[in-house]
């Protein structure tokens, strides 16, 4: 087959072109088994072609179940793709981190093994052969414990065989170096990123290096992902681009949640325990992460010179960008809206020279987080009055979407900050979840990792606080008017137990610790009338 003019243009090694295949035409090479990578982060920068290939032939000849892979993306990839999968039962075994309907059903349901990972440490947990062990092998990427097949999206490729990614980085640079064979879709319905990246490929210990970073703005890598031209065996031009939708709104709550952190920055640089221009900011995505973006520049913060050092950029930093605030911004995808992206490539000339994307096992190392002193602020699913926080399991039970980034920030930031709603609604009671609880259904955050945790309500500094001390604070400061009885209560009662029995330090009452939780899956709230 022929190279169109814009594949060409894109690719510019000869031999490369002479392995230009159809993704239809690929189908056979994967077997029931194959242990398969992606590139792909929050939703971007993932393949199309050959995914999608693949499902239409299970979905054509009734394959379902019967043709199923081990799947490894750095993060979320597209729900064209991985929903799509999870929806024709093609996922034995996925890791680190997914976003989608069909994909949490087919975890919870039993019918894909899925393993939560911290997004730092699974890039190299892979090269340490941890999720090829079935295979015989030196589990230091020897060829018999590799993946079979990489397949990742490149925006362009180098004259050498380099891949030069598009939105994201993610975990592409080791699952290439993991893989036995590697598939690119380059990708001509999107700009080409060359020179957004800072890529670095991964050595094993002994032979580790550290991560000479001193600031947002420092390079240490290649602006393309080295590669083995003799691993390709196919390259797929693809003309699909990525599928992201519009982010969630900033709501009245998410902005008072925004305008209590903001507050809260401006007293430490009061204090002199922040310079003027902060320290690099973390933030996930989401209403809130907008809010508080937004929130740094408006009214009276002003915050200036800010820099961010974080996982995923979302449109509220083109806002930063434009409004002369923000300096630099590094991350390992860039996930706006359509409209977003038409703004961020009407605009490349204004923002690019002022971000990079590096891979993620870099974007989240603890390593650098520590270093620059990040300002690290995720959302969890519930908070305790201890400071646990619950990130991934409701009701300790039912997977989200995983662990992600939050606590590779959380546990090394300079500031470790969790932001929730107080309270959310269930279909009988506008308030029928409350986001504080007595005891986490499940712990992904300890309380030794989180220093503040802030609401509409409130915010609550546990910095140096013993734990019974935390509990009111944050029963004060955090809870929603409608539990923050119920909550003293309880601690009330735990302490006066606890405290009798010489077992005081952090007092729970086991038996009762899950009583909300309890009259929530029976009554649809948590408000229970009394405890036991």
């Amino acid at each position: 087959m022929s190279a169109s003019a814009l594949l060409k243009a894109r690719v510019p090694r000869p031999s490369y072109l002479k392995k230009l295949a159809k993704a239809e035409d690929l189908v056979p090479l994967f077997k029931n088994g194959c242990k398969i990578g992606w590139s792909g982060f929050t939703g971007v920068g993932y393949p199309k072609m050959v995914p999608t290939a693949l499902a239409d032939h299970v979905e054509k000849n009734n394959l379902q179940g019967k043709l199923k892979f081990d799947l490894f993306v750095g993060a979320s990839s597209g729900a064209e793709t991985e929903n799509r999968w999870a929806r024709l039962n093609m996922i034995e075994r996925r890791s680190p981190h997914q976003v989608g309907k069909e994909i949490a059903k087919g975890i919870n349901n039993g019918n894909i093994k899925f393993f939560d990972k911290h997004l730092s440490m699974f890039p190299v947990d892979l090269l340490y052969g941890y999720y090829t062990m079935d295979r015989k092998g030196t589990g230091y990427g020897g060829k018999s414990s590799r993946l079979d097949y990489a397949i990742v999206e490149a925006s362009a490729i180098t004259e050498d065989g380099g891949i030069i990614p598009g939105a994201s980085v993610g975990a592409s640079p080791e699952i290439i170096q993991m893989a036995d064979k590697i598939i690119i879709e380059v990708n001509t319905a999107s700009p080409s990123f060359e020179g957004l990246h800072d890529i670095t490929m991964t050595d094993l210990p002994p032979n580790r290096k550290p991560y000479l970073i001193m600031a947002p703005e420092d390079r240490i890598g290649t602006k393309h992902i080295p590669i083995d031209p003799e691993r390709v065996v196919a390259i797929v031009e693809s003309t699909y681009p990525d599928q992201t939708t519009e982010n969630a709104p900033e709501d009245e709550t998410s902005r008072a949640i925004a305008a209590n952190l903001v507050d809260f920055l401006k007293h430490e640089v009061n204090m002199g325990r922040l310079p003027e221009n902060l320290l690099p900011i973390q933030s996930g995505i989401g209403n809130i992460a907008n809010a508080v973006i937004g929130g740094l520049s408006g009214g009276n913060a002003n915050f200036k010179n800010l820099k961010v050092w974080t996982e995923v950029l979302q449109d509220s930093f083109l806002d930063l960008f434009d409004s002369g605030h923000l300096d630099f911004a590094t991350a390992t995808s860039i996930r706006f809206s359509p409209g977003g992206f038409k703004r961020f490539y009407d605009g490349w000339e204004n923002y690019a020279p002022r971000l990079l994307l590096r891979s993620q096992q870099v974007s989240n190392s603890p390593e650098i987080i520590r270093r620059l002193g990040v300002i690290g602020m995720n959302t969890p699913v519930e908070v305790d009055i201890y400071a646990h926080a619950n990130s991934t399991c409701v009701m300790g039970s039912r997977m989200l979407n995983g662990l992600g980034g939050s606590a590779d920030f959380l546990r090394s930031a300079k500031y470790s900050i969790m932001h929730t709603p107080s309270t959310r609604p269930t279909k009988t009671d506008p308030h029928g979840v409350s986001c504080i609880v007595p005891m986490c259904t499940h712990v992904d955050q300890t309380e030794h990792d989180l220093d503040v945790v802030v609401t509409e309500q409130g915010l609550a500094d546990v910095r140096g606080l013993s734990p019974k001390e935390r509990a009111r604070v944050i029963i004060d400061k955090c809870a929603h008017p409608e539990y923050k009885p119920i909550l003293q209560d309880y601690f009330d009662r735990a302490e006066f137990e606890c405290l009798k029995k010489g077992m005081g330090h952090e007092p729970h009452l086991l038996w009762n610790a899950f009583d909300m939780h309890k009259h929530l899956s029976e009554h649809g709230t948590m408000k229970i009338p009394k405890w036991a």
